[in-house]
């Protein structure tokens, strides 16, 4: 009886030895990130049968069992993912959103500068140093978007850097995982009950942190160890073998960094923009925002040359010279080419460039054209919009979207693709190429005067000046002076004769037409196939009487003192050229702007609301699995009694012992 005692008492006194180290183990780690509260399992040993009686023999520690929610734990891996995605956006977006606030400002500010230098010269065109100012300004105007290009290609830089970091973790993560899988399973085995609750608890610290960057899947098999999935259900652990997560140079572009599971056998690609988490949250800032952004300010960039340019080709400079381009041709060949990317995958050996011919319809989006065997088809990659290119000889593709797509040289094989970007490098090449103030084309060649005697509202412009030096002799040397009559040869029908003034009707005229009330007749002028100017009648120009013939005059209207282009340049901060001419430069700025605000705002609501969807879970966890030292000092209390009262019973259990064998 006493031997079954001093069995018992000892049994409890173990039991509860355990329970205070299981204790004593919950209390050292109750800061322990991912630790999981032990709580050791108690359970009575069989009885002994004694007689017709089973008389209890003690206690005994089942198992240090590990308290652990397996689906609130999901729960908060996933709204870790969650959280590891809005907040990196967040971050991201709202550096781009203070960034484009400085920068967009500063073109703003330099645009409106220029403009203001133009409007001097437009009162003022003699004077060489307000041509000189307006240079200047031109030069601060480049060196902006030049900055705001840098800042751009900045955080495209910091961002890669950034995946490369990423993967360096997730990588060593998986190492990390695989040694612990290896760990488990040389801890298992048919003589072990128990779980390495310890080891498990770094694993799913592990797996938490791996999830703060991608999705993360796994799959644990009878012997706890466990396969770690990432993405859309790429292996990244198999077992005890870890994958590496490694980052390779874009294709065609080398500086969108991809991604690629690499193993024994082999590599795999890894799709960054639906892996998840942080990487997901780098591979759209990076492809989506940065690139729309930049895609934006080139095109801005490039309208302002190409509408500046324009201008100054209509007039003439202080020398009586057609001007010459203020900034960069937006044409060059190095710009052209820059607009195409060649996959190293193509076979074949064309090589291509891209042609802007029509800067308001040029859109933000990025293209993709392949050759079919028959014919190149585009891709929207944006909207995913196809159409089949049409050609004009003899190389000329033209997409109906402000550019075309030109074969420079070589043979396509089928499949050969092309990556088009219509505005690419328009801000990082943009460069002032007119040196002299006097160069500015302030003057214009041709000017309208309109006889006293016309009573009518109707009007004759000149719209467009193709060559500005043919234009002044057309008018002041190959005519002496040009006249353009106009009237109603019958009700609600116009008829006009444009000759030399020097040579009058009955002498032959130049060209002749007709056009209806309520339209406009635009004249070619010389008639042919090249024309140096164009001019339009409008409105209704109905004379009465012997006046009926209302005339116009062209004269040749070049001067130091006409500013008459200028005003004109001046006139285009206010136009509509950007998207089909509903946008000026400054609103185009403006809109640009204002969307990266709107998206850093969106970001941080979705960040917010992530975050508090991760702090209720992670609550939650933490309410099953959490040390909570109250309860666990309440415990220690607890088994430290039921020690005392164990050695209690084994003291009687040796006292009773004695007393048999003093007896004896």
């Amino acid at each position: 009886m006493s031997v079954n005692l001093y069995q018992t008492g000892v049994s409890g006194l173990l039991a509860a030895q355990q329970q205070l180290a299981t204790t004593g183990h919950n209390i050292a780690n109750v800061n322990t990130e991912g630790f999981n509260r032990q709580r050791a399992e108690q359970g009575a040993a069989i009885g002994t049968a004694f007689g017709d009686q089973y008389l209890g023999s003690g206690t005994y520690i089942q198992d240090v069992a590990r308290i652990f929610n397996k689906f609130s734990y999901r729960e908060q891996l996933v709204n870790t993912g969650k959280v590891g995605y809005a907040d990196s956006l967040n971050r991201d977006l709202d550096q781009l959103n203070e960034i484009m606030t400085f920068s967009g400002k500063s073109i703003n500010d330099s645009l409106n500068r220029f403009y203001q230098a133009i409007n001097s010269i437009s009162d003022n065109p003699s004077d060489l140093g307000l041509r000189n100012i307006a240079l200047s300004q031109a030069e601060i105007l480049a060196g902006d978007f030049k900055a705001m290009n840098k800042n751009l290609d900045l955080l495209e830089n910091s961002a890669n850097g950034e995946i490369e970091q990423i993967a360096a973790q997730v990588s060593r993560m998986s190492v990390e995982i695989a040694k612990i899988n290896e760990q488990i399973l040389s801890q298992s085995g048919p003589e072990v009950t128990g779980q390495a609750n310890d080891l498990l608890d770094r694993r799913d610290q592990l797996i938490m942190e791996l999830g703060e960057y991608a999705n993360v899947n796994t799959v644990t098999d009878k012997n706890g160890v466990m396969t770690v999935m990432i993405g859309s259900g790429n292996t990244l652990v198999a077992g005890i073998t870890p994958l590496r997560v490694a980052v390779t140079s874009g294709d065609p572009d080398p500086n969108q960094k991809q991604l690629q599971l690499v193993g024994a056998n082999g590599n795999v690609g890894l799709n960054g923009a639906t892996v998840g988490g942080k990487l997901e949250a780098k591979f759209e800032y990076r492809d989506e925002h940065l690139a729309d952004l930049r895609s934006q300010v080139n095109r801005i960039a490039m309208a302002i040359s190409d509408t500046l340019n324009s201008s100054q080709a209509q007039g003439l400079d202080l020398n009586g010279q057609t001007g010459l381009n203020i900034f960069t041709d937006i044409n060059t060949n190095q710009l052209m080419q820059g607009r195409v990317l060649t996959p190293s995958t193509n076979t074949g050996s064309v090589q291509a460039s891209v042609e802007i011919t029509d800067i308001s319809k040029v859109p933000t989006d990025e293209f993709e054209i392949e050759w079919d065997g028959t014919n190149y088809v585009m891709t929207n990659l944006d909207t995913r919009a196809s159409q089949t290119l049409t050609l004009t000889p003899p190389n000329e593709y033209d997409t109906g979207l402000g550019f075309s797509f030109n074969i420079d040289s070589g043979t396509p094989a089928v499949g050969d693709s092309f990556i088009v970007r219509p505005t690419e490098n328009s801000a990082s090449l943009i460069d002032v190429t007119l040196q002299d103030g006097a160069g500015i084309a302030a003057s214009t060649p041709v000017g309208v005067h309109v006889s006293e005697n016309n009573v009518s509202d109707g009007q004759l412009k000149i719209t467009n000046v193709l060559d500005p030096v043919a234009a002044q002799t057309y008018v002041n040397t190959t005519n002496s002076e040009i006249t353009v009559d106009v009237y109603e040869s019958a009700p609600g029908t116009f008829t006009y004769r444009v000759f030399d003034s020097a040579n009058p009707p009955p002498a032959p005229v130049i060209t002749t037409g007709t056009f209806a009330a309520g339209s406009s007749a635009t004249i070619a002028l010389p008639p042919g196939p090249t024309p140096a100017f164009e001019i339009e009648i409008s409105g209704e120009p109905a004379g009465q009487g012997s006046l009926a013939r209302e005339q116009f005059f062209l004269k040749d209207a070049f001067g130091q003192g006409n500013g008459g282009n200028a005003t004109k340049m001046a006139l285009t901060q206010e136009q509509g050229i950007i998207s089909g001419g509903k946008e000026s430069f400054n609103q185009s700025i403006g809109i640009s702007t204002a969307e990266v605000g709107s998206k850093a705002s969106s970001a941080k609501l979705v960040s917010q609301t992530a975050q508090a969807l991760h702090t209720q879970a992670y609550n939650r966890v933490q309410e099953a699995s959490g040390v909570n030292l109250d309860e666990e000092a309440a415990n220690m209390l607890k088994f430290q009694q039921a020690y005392q009262a164990s050695s209690r019973i084994i003291s009687v259990a040796n006292t009773i012992f004695d007393t048999l064998l003093a007896a004896v």
